[in-house]
């Protein structure tokens, strides 16, 4: 079967996506990835890459086609709103040029933006090939959860833009079961939507890491507290900082932070207003290979999101690889990801933004 994926997000940045793709060539499927030029999360390209350069590469196998892009700079709504546009414009128009050939299937993948499925769509109006939309991210939900968009015309205009794609797609996949009831509400067919769960990749496992190992000389000797991920405002710092500074007595409590986003510099600033320094550190990205090298530094890995009902229905891809490592979870959140950690036996959660509780858990675990 010869698949083309349609994501805006692909390797080097992080996303499940990659994982994904590397299955399929494995097993034994042609698939080109349409893709942009890769700026996430720090909002500039990458080393090494431009409008001009690296544009075409292939990864495990699979044969990579970028466009270009306004890279999302530090986040800002009209940055962000340019970055997802320019990738929808130029996917649509490029990819009409560049992929002349027939696809079995058109896979878009959609953790945020939507807009990403409109190239999908131009090409199946071409091709005739059937569409594949496997939802990460509900909008226009997440858009006035977050406080991105908070005008009512805007967002209604958004839902008319979901309205369309959803009923454009031939099939569409959604990685937890509580998003179903929303996609019905667009009166999308239940024979339509199919339960397609987020994975960890293989390279999460428990690990073994040896005393000399760099990883060790980043992590101080204590009660190691470790999130891993985006640091964005779905993601809930402020709670996780509060609780912190809850617990800034106990100076053998560490809260360890791995990974960016446009948070960071809030993030750096209140951990010096609130002379957090000493127990609160961010030591910044790493390739995802990595990880399960630090997550086995760890006495309890974080999962955070804010207290909004979308976020009910989401289950952060962080809490497979969490959980395939096999360490303890403290979670705040709600809904579907604290329901899979406590029947999992993985570890405790409590009520988003609630900061002491989020230190009682913190306690508990530190024994």
């Amino acid at each position: 079967m010869h698949v083309l994926i349609v994501s805006q997000y692909f390797w080097p940045e992080n996303f499940r996506i990659n994982d994904l793709t590397a299955g399929l060539v494995e097993k034994g499927h042609e698939v080109t990835v349409l893709t942009g030029i890769p700026n996430y999360p720090a909002g500039k390209f990458f080393p090494g890459y431009s409008i001009f350069k690296n544009l075409r590469q292939s990864y495990c196998g699979a044969k990579i086609v970028r466009v270009p892009l306004v890279p999302r700079g530090k986040g800002k709504k009209i940055r962000l709103l340019l970055n997802y546009l320019s990738f929808a414009f130029f996917a649509s128009f490029f990819g009409v040029f560049f992929l002349r050939g027939k696809y079995d299937l058109i896979f878009i993948y959609e953790p945020s933006p939507i807009t990403v499925g409109l190239p999908a769509i131009v090409l199946k109006k071409i091709k005739s090939d059937p569409v594949f939309l496997w939802v990460q991210d509900l909008w226009p939900e997440s858009l006035s959860a977050t406080g991105a968009v908070k005008s009512p015309f805007l967002l209604k205009l958004v839902k008319k833009l979901v309205d369309f794609i959803y009923h454009e797609c031939d099939l569409i996949l959604v990685q937890s079961k509580a998003f179903i009831p929303s996609i019905r509400n667009f009166g999308v067919a239940m024979n339509r939507i199919f339960y397609f769960p987020n994975s960890a990749e293989a390279f999460y496992r428990p690990m073994e890491v040896q005393e000399d190992a760099q990883e060790r000389r980043q992590i101080p000797k204590g009660f190691i507290v470790m999130f891993a991920g985006n640091i964005g405002v779905a993601q809930d710092f402020e709670t996780i900082i509060s609780a912190a500074q809850k617990l800034k007595e106990y100076k053998d409590i560490y809260w360890i932070i791995i990974g960016d986003g446009r948070m960071r510099s809030w993030v750096e600033k209140e951990i010096e207003a609130r002379a957090l320094r000493g127990n609160f550190l961010l030591i910044g990205r790493y390739p995802p290979e990595q990880m399960p090298r630090y997550f086995a530094l760890a006495d309890a890995l974080l999962v955070t999101l804010k207290n909004e009902e979308i976020f009910k229905f989401t289950i952060p891809a962080k809490i497979q690889s969490y959980l395939s490592c096999a360490k303890p979870i403290i979670a705040s959140l709600d809904g579907e990801g604290a329901r899979i950690i406590e029947e999992s036996g993985a570890g405790f959660s409590c009520q988003p933004e609630d900061h002491e509780s989020l230190a009682q858990l913190v306690l508990k675990d530190a024994g």
